[in-house]
């Protein structure tokens, strides 16, 4: 049976009408982008077998578009939809920082690192620069390493907050092994970082680690 003979109540775009699109399973959301699926398949059918070869959804979302293009019930016409909206989150992310929206919100930063560094073959480590309101001035992907670390120096992370007259810093860097749990390597960074940082006035609010899973806060564990 093809979606549109399903009853409306079914049917992933009247829901996402209806209800938002919180309500759509990873399949679903995939289907709408397709439009139709291969030969004898309906799209969901045909999204769900992408996310079971080829997932989860954030390891096929993380694909390069031409090697999404590839695969088959995509192409390079929905290859080009999904980066595209993926760009879209990513540059609306991009305009709250611009426009100098607060990170107060521990998650929302949490999720601001998390969409720039999450997927990254290498560990990089980057910094949020704020203003006395915590109102965003710059981010900086300011040392990249190698699939287990990279040399964080704090002396060029006082430079560069000095530069951007920055009163308070986020840092966050990703774990490309997707295992979200700090290490003790993280733990000492963090706690060099706040005592530079403090020579000069300035505050350490939170280090994030990006990975598998939701960002882990070292400040919510109480190690910042």
């Amino acid at each position: 049976m093809h979606i549109r003979d399903w009853p409306s109540s079914e049917r992933p775009r009247e829901r996402l009408l209806a209800q938002g699109a919180g309500v759509l399973s990873d399949a679903e959301l995939l289907a709408l982008f397709l439009g139709s699926g291969l030969r004898g398949r309906d799209a969901i059918a045909t999204a769900r077998e992408l996310l079971q070869l080829h997932g989860p959804l954030r390891a096929l979302l993380e694909r390069p578009p031409g090697e999404l293009a590839r695969l088959p019930g995509l192409g390079p016409a929905r290859a080009c939809l999904l980066a595209a909206a993926l760009e879209l989150g990513h540059r609306r992310l991009g305009a709250d920082l611009e426009r100098g929206i607060a990170m107060d919100d521990p998650m929302a930063a949490g999720r601001y690192f998390a969409q720039r560094l999450r997927g990254l073959p290498r560990e990089v480590f980057a910094v949020l620069f704020l203003d006395t309101r915590h109102r965003a001035l710059a981010f900086e992907e300011m040392f990249r390493g190698t699939l287990d670390g990279a040399e964080v120096h704090p002396r060029e992370v006082v430079r560069r907050a000095l530069a951007h007259n920055a009163a308070a810093l986020i840092v966050g860097h990703n774990h490309p092994s997707g295992n979200p749990e700090p290490s003790a390597a993280d733990r000492a960074l963090t706690a060099r970082l706040k005592q530079a940082l403090s020579l000069v006035d300035l505050r350490l609010l939170d280090h994030f680690v990006i990975a598998d899973g939701p960002p882990v806060s070292l400040a919510a564990r109480g190690w910042v």
